[in-house]
């Protein structure tokens, strides 16, 4: 079996938020969401869950850095070593016993959401589907037949601890560990549930509601506590982490908690001056253009951008004028400009009157 280090790509003397980051990104990557049909990626995916649930746990990870993926009771013999010693001193080993017992957690789960620049802005409830362990409703979560019951260990006594005498260069040392019977549960199972072969949960679609805030961007992540996978035989439900995705809008532009958009006006708007109605995220605005306004000025508008996730009150909406420049004029209306630009003293010079029109006409006498 592949070392569980090395399929979460982390150190052996990782921290457990490491861990836990690298298994969010190994997950993310090879969910049977994302890789659909794809065997080899959907293997990989059990190997990141399963290195995932051993190193996320105290007990286990240090029954794993000590003795491998062999069962709990079956590691070094009396005589472990100065190796050994370490490992009771600085990873975790107890002389008094007792730690967490019975099932562990279930898995975190991770989703994206899609989000209309809209919704994102003002906050929305939509729904996210996600493939994730659930209660066996054969068994109800127990992992035993029908007319059966797990049974209390009888080598931990229920606990989900053992002690072993450990022989050293100190002497005897008494350190407690995951009982390998029952892998730390406290219970046993004579007769497994045939549908979900004693592990008392299965994989299955669920779907959840997910109540988005205002104000969220690409990049923030929701919580929704006890949402993941469940845990094993009755083991307590990880959580479900959504990842929020907001789609560019065409008109609106995010900076910060303020919402810039750009409003294209004519020269002669620009020139003269107007009053325009501009739609905006919470209806229709007016905005009055002084004359000689130009390309770059800014109207704005307080209170009328984003919401803010940790604080009061809204970012605003900055209104910039793109003064646009006809190209399409008819022999009236240019007739017209050529006019005002005598009227006002500018020189004009058109291209088609100009100095290669001039050259033009001599080469064609």
């Amino acid at each position: 079996m592949a070392d569980h280090y090395d399929v979460l790509g982390v150190p052996r003397d990782a921290g457990s938020d490491d861990i836990r980051r690298a298994y969010r990104r190994r997950a993310r990557e090879l969910h049977p969401d994302v890789n659909p049909g794809d065997a080899e990626a959907e293997a990989r995916f059990k190997e990141v869950a399963l290195a995932y649930e051993v190193l996320s746990d105290p007990q286990r990870r240090q029954h794993y850095d000590m003795y491998g993926d062999a069962p709990a009771g079956q590691g070094a013999p009396f005589g472990g070593g100065l190796g050994d010693i370490f490992d009771m001193f600085f990873n975790g080993g107890s002389t008094f016993g007792g730690g967490p017992s019975g099932p562990p957690r279930g898995a975190d789960v991770e989703a994206i959401v899609d989000l209309s620049f809209v919704d994102a802005v003002f906050g929305c409830e939509t729904d996210v589907s996600v493939r994730t362990a659930v209660p066996c409703e054969d068994c109800e979560g127990s992992g035993a037949a029908a007319g059966s019951h797990p049974q209390r260990c009888g080598d931990c006594g229920g606990t989900g601890q053992v002690r072993r005498v450990r022989q050293s260069i100190l002497g005897q040392m008494v350190t407690a560990g995951p009982c390998g019977r029952c892998n730390g549960i406290g219970t046993v199972i004579d007769h497994l549930c045939p549908k979900c072969a004693g592990e008392g949960r299965r994989i299955e679609e669920r779907s959840y509601t997910v109540e988005v805030p205002a104000g969220v961007d690409t990049g923030a992540t929701l919580r929704l506590t006890g949402r993941g996978a469940v845990g094993p035989r009755g083991g307590a439900t990880g959580d479900l982490y959504v990842h929020v995705r907001v789609a560019p809008d065409p008109v609106f532009t995010r900076v910060d908690d303020d919402v810039h958009m750009t409003l294209p006006i004519a020269f002669t708007q620009a020139a003269i001056g107007t009053r325009l109605a501009v739609d905006t995220l919470d209806g229709t605005e007016e905005i009055e253009i002084a004359p000689g306004a130009a390309t770059g000025d800014q109207f704005r508008f307080r209170g009328r951008g984003v919401p803010r996730l940790r604080g009061r009150g809204r970012g605003d909406l900055v209104v910039g004028l793109v003064v646009e420049t006809p190209v399409d004029l008819d022999d009236e209306q240019r007739a017209l400009l050529v006019h005002l630009a005598e009227l006002r003293g500018e020189h004009l010079d058109p291209p088609e009157h100009g100095l290669l029109a001039r050259l033009r006409g001599a080469f064609t006498r």
